[in-house]
């Protein structure tokens, strides 16, 4: 069983890319600009991710990979790292949540969950 660490907090904004999308041809594209707080006492290093992006009609999409935006950062007691990145859906509506695998400076591994969020095109929700 991987031990989740809670003392990492994830906190999520999204933005819908209007000029990016293509709503007639089923394409709706989502910025997420993501903040990874440490709030623990010891550094970790963020290793990978893991996504599962769920769109309107149902349809899954797991997406895994190394880093964030091609890095690694590494997070100091207190400190926190920012990045932006991009997902598309075929439907006006979805939502994603996954994981990031970290590593602390004692080297124990653990996963620290990034909680669900929605993608939606402005007034679609009510």
């Amino acid at each position: 069983m991987t031990e989740f660490n809670s003392d990492i907090l994830v906190d999520v904004e999204t933005t819908y890319l209007d000029q990016e999308s293509d709503p007639e041809k089923a394409r709706y594209l989502f910025a997420y600009t993501i903040t990874i707080k440490n709030q623990s006492q010891e550094a970790a290093r963020l290793l990978s991710r893991y996504w599962k992006i769920t769109g309107g009609d149902g349809h899954e999409q797991e997406v895994e990979g190394d880093g964030v935006v091609g890095l690694h950062p590494y997070l100091a007691p207190e400190q926190e790292f920012t990045y932006t990145s991009a997902a598309m859906l075929d439907t006006p509506v979805g939502m994603m949540q996954g994981h990031y695998k970290m590593v602390g400076d004692n080297g124990n591994k653990f996963d620290v969950d990034i909680p669900a969020f929605t993608l939606a095109v402005p007034r679609t929700l009510h």
